[in-house]
């Protein structure tokens, strides 16, 4: 018996996705130890300056009870902490404030009324993103979003997104003083971050998302149509 054939329709987006670039086992591995080295004061300070929290009631009791012991004057915290933003969610904010900017910026070129602020943009130079173990739908959007923000700041270097294969988190967490860190950014001009951001942008390539230039000509594109021709199963006769 002949099979019956049927037609399967799946829509596509005429833009190809962008993907994650390519780094090689070796580099990541001296990349892991650059960027651990130039975090170690942030985890330093932490350790020593700052009380990890017991919970919202001993914040009650130790409110209630005045403390004997004299408070001394805090060392400062490190200079590179002001350029340095952990989480998924803060650096997410930051590349579309980025994005955003980065495009008011070009409306306003030629205009002395920019800003002081518009002027001060200081976008990422590399970020870091530990994906080890994590899904996918977490992260996706980074390496879409890390193009957009470096297409609307062409005046600076390419911003870099280093995607570790292997499992660091634990390393990242000693370094930085923070439970389970993943995600990195790392402002630019940062202090005595040469080293690094140097090796980086060396070995790790710059973001492509051809749809962009496509998108900027403004052309119209048809919808993607994928006619997958495929059969049916027979259905199993009933028994009685």
């Amino acid at each position: 018996m002949d099979k019956k054939k049927k037609l399967v329709f799946q829509l596509d987006t005429p833009y190809s996705a962008v993907s994650w670039p390519e780094i090689d086992p070796r580099d990541q591995e001296t990349i892991l130890e650059l960027l651990c080295t130039y975090l170690a004061p942030l985890g330093h300070y932490r350790s020593t300056q700052t009380q990890p929290s017991k919970g919202k009631r001993a914040k009650k009791r130790k409110r209630a009870k005045p403390s004997d012991q004299p408070t001394g004057l805090q060392p400062p915290r490190p200079e590179i902490s002001s350029y340095v933003d952990v989480g998924l969610s803060t650096i997410t904010r930051s590349l579309q404030n980025a994005a955003s900017q980065g495009r008011d910026l070009k409306s306003k070129v030629g205009n002395d009324k920019a800003s002081e602020k518009d002027q001060l943009i200081r976008p990422y130079s590399v970020i870091f993103v530990a994906r080890s173990g994590q899904p996918s739908i977490l992260n996706n959007h980074l390496p879409q979003m890390v193009a957009v923000a470096t297409k609307t700041h062409l005046s600076r270097t390419p911003i870099r997104l280093v995607g570790m294969s292997k499992a660091c988190q634990d390393r990242l967490s000693e370094s930085v003083g923070i439970p389970r860190v993943s995600y990195i950014g790392l402002r630019e001009d940062a202090p005595n971050s040469r080293p690094l951001v140097d090796f980086v942008r060396q070995h790790v390539p710059v973001i492509e998302a051809t749809w962009l230039e496509e998108a900027s000509r403004a052309e119209y594109r048809e919808t993607n149509i994928n006619v997958i021709e495929t059969f049916v199963g027979s259905k199993k006769q009933r028994t009685k």
